[in-house]
């Protein structure tokens, strides 16, 4: 066995110190065989071989200790090489005798008188190292490690002990030497948590592997071995692995095991714990917190007071969110990295960075510990930050996350690899530029994300549009004046508005109630109140507020005009770039008020890195919220009012107008519809060619049908033709675009060969652009299997010569590669050699183990239990070459996508307007579609162009209760021609007064749409505008009550209403005492009768006013039909209107249905009478003084 220890080759020298143990220490040791010494006599005589403190104690035999063992603990074997396992249990003595070998519990347990004493290493004539050996004295004893005798679980002598150590401590320094060449092997790209899969959980606290070097670590010290630590480590590097580290097996093991023990109830001593090792820490050296059980202000002191980068604290009226300010002392103790990362992070303070890191995406600081409380991210380490990390396949999901809580999104990237990092330094060496060795790799901001400027389609909620708004308000004359800016990102859409407006900001709150911003840009300190109340009102709680610094970031229309001009968004040919912004655009150019809310529009789309790829499209239009001209106007209140698009009951779509009708089947045929909706037409001839085209497609079903089938799965091509623009399209999404049009060609084909006629459907088909000569390229420029599955543009051969070159360059070397396997296959005599990829460790030569003659100068990089796997100079030359051929392909990549984009985009008013062709049929389609689901009766609205407005329906149903209520009631409405301008409506509680009403304004604005109406019959002249004062609200955040609000719409009414307009009031002066409201409500129904001319209902439970204007011709009273049963207290309500005035409102019988007590409702009936019989009395003595 010497011998064999002796001619054993290690690659590391082992030094095990000779120790002579005293002989105090050897009686101070007690020994595990105690517990055994009464219960297994017989046991004695088998175990000479070890020597305990006092006396030899007789031990359990092997199979009562293996039986035992299966009732106890028990730990899992260490993995020992083949010539330590073989000598397990027994050794053979010098004099031939076999030994069996007994556990001990020693602290430091005594071998055998054979034991060795030192090995040392010396470098034989070829080069390698030899173990040699010295003996001890005979009967000499000498300590062994206790640890190492927990962890083998027996004695051995010390000849074994150092055969052991050497290749055990072989084996784990070459495994670590390992681990570490493929840890530095691989590149910033690799999934820098990959590595850590391979230990357990107690190890993911610092599951992050640091990628190139770049997170700078002060080194922490080494962990002191104890003193008494037998076996020293040399410090060398670890030599590569030989085969004699692989070569054993590890055989099942029996015998005996120091927690293989049998219970002695008369042994009462109890067993002595382990001690455990605890690190010596030095006199005033302090024990460092990891970084995310610290707090960040205890790390950074700089955050502990947060000042901006002007130093204005919170509070103050400059203070700026969004920056942090950071001292320069700060800066000198970053790290490279850390440097990088505050460099972009100070300028972004209120925003979530994502930064890439690798495979990963990561936060750190106060982002991290969002994070981590928000979605239970695992909170670890980076260098002295606190982090959190998600893979880059999942940033659009977590970032969709943060979107949705409110938060911006910061997307920091890298913007080079770390193989590219190294092949620009050798480019720029090679081209005799000054090279500077970056620590770290290059990363740079790549775009931020808010939820009013997101312009992915993965991210979007819905197909609706979502604005960013820029609002610049002044006084001219005393009055509010607005200019306002606004942005779809998504689509690349810009509008423009500019208008002075009433005191009560009438045209403001109906731009705010049509386009819902969902992010805000205002002037700070320079908006008033009421204009801030009214974006309360009408906004959502994730509506995003940003306040800019007037001048500097809300610039003048002035410096607008100059930027714009210098940041040659448009090029002119002539040198005149002005001449060639859009239309909308140059009009707006002398226009104060909407350039200075575009400037200010333009700065933040700069600081989120997309403002160029939206303004350079060029969809620039004026914006009108009211459109006076042309449409049907319907402020904000009436949209609120009607639930045109959001219901009162949870905000949502369901039950109103627009979710009735809508039934487009493209994204951006919903978002025109929308348009359609909040804008009914008033011209007659408008109207009725949108109607002529229901008639047709519901006549001809094949158009709808053809369309339907054709466009059902239509991707967004509006908002995909802007991302091509902005060239960050991805492959996928760029093929979708295609087949897009491509379907659209072949539907727009069989529409002409349908033949839509000369009406409006006709018309659209004919303007449709040919697109078939534009879409031949496209056939044949790139292979699109290859683009769906791997996402890549790989243009068809002959088209981009750049990219074959490259291409043909990497098949070169794989060619190479193939004829060095079959050279090295015929060297070494096998065919079963192959090449084999171990994650970034491409191109392995993998040899069967059989195999021996394996040249010495390769270097084994891995291994299995049937193959080793090697590198050598020639192999990793050509992968070196093929790596770095395949990141400059991987950039021409880009570059051959980009000019495909640019390409593409060249033609993108054709595509465009192919796209509003078909948004303008889809449309069309829908209002067919929602028409011939209204069921019967429903007809086509007859229009007339009288002197005398008219608004005649016969049978009138709601359309948005139809779904839900199968026996509604209908009813009758007859306004203006040759009868009364106006309905004053009386009727009992719940009767439906207002259902009347709301029912009215909704038929009207389907009429004017375009659309059926749920009757039997309809006849208007165009309405103008819709006014309405419905229910009752007070506005607590205005301090302004029930009344206030009410005599404020109301004062709208009888300054804008016009003889075309359509005015609702329901129980007007309710808000405040019977006899001002009373009054109140008699002046507002004579002035809008009498002096204005409006058609409308007038809803009230005043029963007086109906005999005051008994005989006003252009006011007829009207009631809600019920059944009273008087002795139940029972109100029938009959959902019927019909001439005459209602007896009373029945307060007392609705009460009583409502479940109030009897005594309650008599009580009230009392009262009531008391102050019915003393109104009275008051009116009758009135008019005797009158009369009198």
């Amino acid at each position: 066995m010497a011998e064999d220890s002796g001619q054993q080759k290690t690659p590391d020298a082992r030094i095990l110190k000779k120790s002579t143990p005293s002989t105090q220490n050897m009686k101070s040791q007690k020994s595990i065989l105690g517990f055994f010494q009464k219960s297994s006599p017989s046991a004695s005589a088998a175990s000479p071989a070890c020597r305990n403190d006092a006396s030899q104690e007789p031990v359990s035999s092997p199979a009562q200790r293996a039986a035992s063992n299966q009732k106890s603990h028990k730990k899992p074997e260490p993995k020992l090489p083949r010539s330590l396992n073989t000598r397990r249990n027994k050794t053979v003595t010098s004099s031939g005798q076999s030994i069996t070998r007994v556990p001990s519990s020693d602290a430091t347990g005594y071998c055998e008188q054979d034991a060795e004493v030192e090995v040392s290493t010396a470098v034989n004539g070829d080069g390698k190292t030899e173990a040699s050996t010295e003996s001890a004295a005979d009967g000499g004893l000498v300590p062994c490690p206790s640890h190492l005798l927990t962890d083998l679980r027996y004695r051995l002598t010390m000849k074994e002990l150092i055969e052991a150590l050497s290749q055990l401590l072989v084996g784990t320094s070459s495994r670590r030497s390992l681990k570490r060449r493929k840890t530095a092997a691989g590149s910033s790209d690799e999934d820098e948590f990959k590595n850590d899969t391979e230990f357990s959980d107690d190890d993911l606290d610092n599951f992050v592997v640091p990628d190139d070097s770049e997170d700078e670590v002060k080194p922490s010290k080494k962990r002191k071995r104890p003193s008494n630590t037998a076996v020293k480590i040399s410090s060398s590097k670890p030599s590569p692995i030989r085969d004699e580290e692989f070569d054993f097996e590890l055989p099942d093991v029996s015998g005996g095991s120091a927690l293989k023990w049998t219970y002695d109830p008369n042994d009462t001593e109890p067993r002595k714990p382990r001690p455990a090792v605890v690190r010596n820490i030095a006199p005033g050296e302090k024990k460092k917190a990891k970084a995310h059980m610290s707090e960040p202000e205890q790390r950074y002191p700089w955050l502990a007071n947060i000042t901006d980068i002007d130093r204005n604290p919170p509070g103050h009226p400059d203070y700026d969110p969004r920056t942090i300010y950071i001292p320069p002392l700060a800066w000198t103790k970053f790290s490279p990295f850390e440097k990088q990362y505050w460099e972009i992070k100070q300028k972004f303070w209120d925003t979530i960075v994502f930064f890439k890191k690798g495979k990963f995406y990561e936060l750190y600081e106060n982002d991290a510990t969002i994070g981590h409380q928000l979605f239970d991210l695992k909170l670890t380490d980076r260098v002295n930050m606190r982090m959190v990390g998600v893979p880059e396949m999942s940033l659009d999901h977590w970032a969709n996350q943060f979107v949705a809580k409110g938060f911006k999104i910061a997307r920091v990237d890298q913007s080079e690899s770390a193989l590219g990092k190294e092949m620009r330094e050798k480019q720029d060496k090679s081209n005799g530029t000054p090279v500077k060795q970056d620590k770290i790799i290059r990363r740079e901001l790549s775009c931020v994300l808010t939820s009013g400027t997101l312009v992915d389609g993965s991210m979007l909620q819905d197909d609706m549009s979502t604005y960013c708004v820029a609002i610049k308000e002044a006084l001219v004359n005393d009055l509010p004046a607005f200019g306002i800016a606004f942005v779809d990102t998504a689509t690349g859409q810009f509008y423009l508005a500019e208008f002075i407006d009433d005191a009560d900001m009438t045209k403001f709150e109906t731009f705010v109630a049509q386009t819902r911003p969902q992010e805000l840009l205002l002037e700070k300190s320079v908006m008033s109140t009421k204009a801030l109340r009214i974006l309360k009102n009408n906004t959502g709680p994730t509506t995003l507020w940003n306040y800019l610094k007037p001048c500097k970031e809300f610039c003048e229309a002035d410096v607008t005009v100059r930027e714009l001009d210098a940041s040659n968004y448009f090029v002119s040919e002539e040198g005149d770039n002005i001449a060639a912004w859009p239309e909308a655009l140059r009009q707006a150019r002398d226009k104060e008020f909407v350039m200075s809310a575009f400037g200010a529009l333009v700065q933040y789309l700069r600081m989120l890195k997309i403002e160029r790829d939206l303004i350079t499209i060029g969809n620039f239009t004026w914006y009108d919220p009211i459109k006076k001209a042309t449409s049907l106007v319907l402020d904000g209140q009436t949209l609120i009012n009607l639930e045109i698009f959001a219901n009162s009951f949870d905000g949502g779509q369901e039950g109103t107008l627009f979710h009735l009708l809508n039934r487009c089947i493209t994204p951006f045929g919903k978002r025109l519809f929308k348009q359609w909706v909040c804008h009914p037409l008033m011209d007659t001839r408008k109207i009725n060619a949108r109607l002529d085209a229901v008639d047709a497609l519901n006549a001809d079903s094949s158009v709808q049908n053809q369309f339907s089938s054709q466009l059902t799965k239509m991707p967004d091509l509006e908002r995909l033709i802007s991302r091509v623009h902005a060239g960050r399209c991805k492959a996928q999404d760029f093929l979708h675009v295609l087949e897009g049009f491509e379907k659209i060609d072949y539907t727009m084909g069989l529409l002409k060969e349908i033949g839509s006629g000369e009406g409006a459907i006709g018309q659209l088909v004919a303007s449709m652009p040919d697109l078939s000569g534009y879409l031949q390229y496209w056939k044949t420029a790139f292979d699109r299997t290859k683009a769906k599955d791997s996402g890549i543009l790989v243009p068809e051969a002959g088209v981009e010569e750049d990219f074959d070159a490259s291409h043909d360059r990497i098949s070169e070397i794989e060619s190479d590669l193939d004829q060095l396997l079959k050279e090295v296959r015929k060297k070494l005599g096998s065919n079963a050699i192959v090449y084999r990829d171990n994650g970034k460790e491409i191109y392995q030569l993998e040899v069967p183990i059989k195999i021996k003659n394996v040249p010495k100068d390769w270097d084994q990089m891995s291994a299995t239990k049937q193959a080793k796997r090697f590198y050598f100079p020639e192999l990793r030359s050509l992968i070196r070459q093929l790596q770095e051929a395949q990141e400059t392909h991987s950039q021409i990549v880009k570059e051959v996508a980009s000019r495909f984009y640019a390409r593409f985009d060249e033609n993108y008013s054709t595509w465009l307007a192919a796209v509003r062709t078909i948004a303008q049929l889809d449309c069309l389609i829908s209002l067919a579609k929602a028409s011939s689901a209204l069921g019967y009766p429903s007809c086509r609205p007859v229009f007339v162009d009288d002197e005398r407005s008219v608004l005649e329906f016969e049978e009138l149903r709601h359309p948005c209760m139809l779904p839900n209520v199968g026996d509604f009631i209908p009813n009758d409405v007859k306004l203006g021609g040759n009868t009364p301008n106006l309905n004053l409506l009386t009727g009992a509680n719940a009767a439906g007064k207002s259902t009347i009403l709301r029912m009215t304004c909704t038929a009207v604005i389907m009429a004017q749409i375009g659309c059926y109406v749920p009757c039997q019959s309809a006849r208007l002249t165009p309405v103008d505008r819709i006014m309405s004062r419905l229910g009752a609200n007070d506005n607590i955040f205005a301090s302004q009550s029930t009344f206030f609000v009410e005599l404020s719409e109301t004062k709208k009414i009888l300054f804008e209403a016009t003889p075309r307009s359509l005015v609702i009031l329901d129980e007007l002066g309710r808000g405040t005492s019977s006899y001002d409201g009373v009054a109140v409500a008699q002046a507002v129904l004579h002035h809008v009768a009498t002096h204005i001319g409006a058609l409308g209902f007038f809803a009230t439970h005043y029963h007086s006013l109906a005999s005051e204007f008994e005989g006003h011709p252009e006011i007829a009273p009207r009631r809600m039909r019920i059944h009273v049963d008087e002795e139940e207290r029972r109100v029938t309500f009959l959902y019927k209107l019909e001439e005459g005035i209602a007896e009373g409102s029945f307060g007392m019988h609705c009460a009583s249905m409502c479940g109030i007590p009897n005594k309650v409702v008599e009580r009230a009936e009392i009262a009531a009478k008391q102050w019915e019989h003393t109104s009275r009395l008051k009116e009758s003595v009135k008019r005797r003084k009158e009369v009198g």
